[in-house]
């Protein structure tokens, strides 16, 4: 019948719905159940110290919790993932590869039980992440369950701040807005709500989301940014949205509109607000504490000078909580050195640096621009934040970008047995 479209698409185009003779669907769309396995990643990564709550919480509930929330991202991912099928990922192998370092350090009776706790949380965070790859398609699914679970943390932190202002928003913190009822810290607090500033922005310039839902959630974590005054995270959020918005411009009417608005508005925030945002940025401190930024640099040369054995330097002293002498590192470069050594330097530079030439040799489109702002954003925050070494905020957001980076699974041929031919016997050919 004229007009009725061929079975499985004409002629030499690709076959989206699977249906010609001798090739299999294409992969269905990840479930919704992936994103709860996503959700409990993000639990599990909250981490089970942090400012004091409204109700106290008993640190070993907390990591029974976190805990749990991994065991069961697992399963979840396991169940879902049937028959067993993982796609390939440079960042997942290289992630797996950081399992040796951690292993080798953490074995040492020195470090303590509490390391190889860590090794095995680690193990099964990557595991998690090879069942999730089946569903790594370079498509945005991946990203609107990461602005959801994000969206919820936030919910909780502003819960807690209209429940009891006081616990929220403690001196001992300056003031900065912290989770009172689930113990989370303002750089905590100011990473996600960065993150899903970004990646919301994106959206609205892809025109995968409308303005008006944009805004509910944009509005509210711009305030909750303001309230943690978390710098690393503010100019994460600036730096990162300023190169993925670059990388759109070529092909982007929307983001050429949108990248010379915010030019306009940063040069005069810059010229009639200049003195604000150097209040702002100093945050009370003196010059000399925010040249130090925040007495990190005293515990980067006291991690830097002390003594190591060749042992140490390579493989590091085995995962611990991130601290120097009972200090945090707030370095994820230096924390790697210190638990993980040169090895887990040269692992970490390694995923990050393919993650980046990965992005950089891609066609401009919406998805690289969202892996583009992560990696970025990641980057700029390793510097006065640790995390890159362990199960963090940090290696979920880069495997979002690794899954934003994926190639679309095409659909594959079946492989048919040939049909041997029949011979035919000489006196059955002549009388023929």
């Amino acid at each position: 019948m004229a007009g009725t479209p061929m079975r499985g698409g004409p002629p030499g185009a690709p076959d989206t719905a699977g249906t010609r003779p001798g090739a299999e669907p294409l992969p269905a769309g990840p479930p919704r159940t992936v994103g709860i396995a996503w959700a409990l990643l993000g639990l599990n990564t909250l981490g089970s110290t942090g400012a004091q709550t409204i109700v106290p919480l008993p640190r070993s509930l907390i990591q029974l919790v976190t805990m749990g929330a991994l065991v069961a991202a697992f399963a979840l991912a396991l169940v879902l993932n049937r028959p067993l099928r993982i796609r390939a990922s440079a960042f997942v192998f290289l992630l797996t590869l950081l399992l040796v370092p951690s292993v080798i350090s953490s074995a040492d009776p020195e470090s303590g039980a509490g390391a190889l706790f860590r090794c095995a949380r680690l193990a099964v965070f990557v595991g998690t992440l090879w069942l999730l790859t089946r569903w790594w398609d370079g498509g945005l699914t991946f990203v609107r369950y990461h602005i959801r679970m994000y969206f919820a943390v936030l919910g909780s932190a502003v819960a807690g701040l209209a429940v009891s202002p006081g616990t929220a928003m403690p001196e001992l913190y300056g003031g900065r807005l912290v989770g009172a009822l689930w113990p989370l810290t303002p750089p905590q607090i100011g990473q996600y709500s960065a993150v899903i500033i970004g990646l919301t922005v994106l959206l609205v310039l892809g025109r995968r989301t409308d303005r008006a839902g944009a805004a509910v959630v944009i509005v509210p974590s711009l305030a909750v940014l303001a309230l943690t005054h978390t710098r690393t995270a503010t100019v994460g959020l600036l730096v990162g949205l300023t190169l993925a918005i670059g990388s759109l411009v070529l092909t982007s009417a929307a983001a050429r509109r949108f990248f010379a608005w915010a030019v306009l508005v940063a040069a005069v925030a810059a010229v009639g607000f200049a003195s604000a945002l150097r209040a702002w940025f100093l945050r009370g401190q003196t010059e000399e504490n925010f040249t130090s930024l925040t007495g990190r640099a005293k515990v980067w040369d006291a991690l830097l000078a002390a003594p190591r054995t060749t042992t140490e330097k390579l493989f590091g002293t085995g995962l611990g909580d991130k601290s120097f002498d009972g200090l945090p590192i707030d370095n994820s470069w230096l924390a790697v050195y210190h638990e993980q050594g040169l090895t887990g330097i040269t692992v970490v530079a390694a995923f990050i640096a393919v993650l980046g030439g990965v992005a950089l040799l891609r066609p401009p489109s919406l998805p690289r621009a969202c892996a583009i702002f992560l990696i970025s954003y990641v980057a700029i925050s390793s510097y006065t934040e640790a995390g890159l070494g362990d199960a963090s905020p940090y290696l979920l957001h880069l495997a979002l970008a690794a899954s934003l980076l994926a190639t679309p699974a095409a659909a594959t041929p079946l492989t048919t047995p040939a049909v041997p031919r029949r011979r035919v016997p000489r006196w059955a050919r002549d009388r023929r």
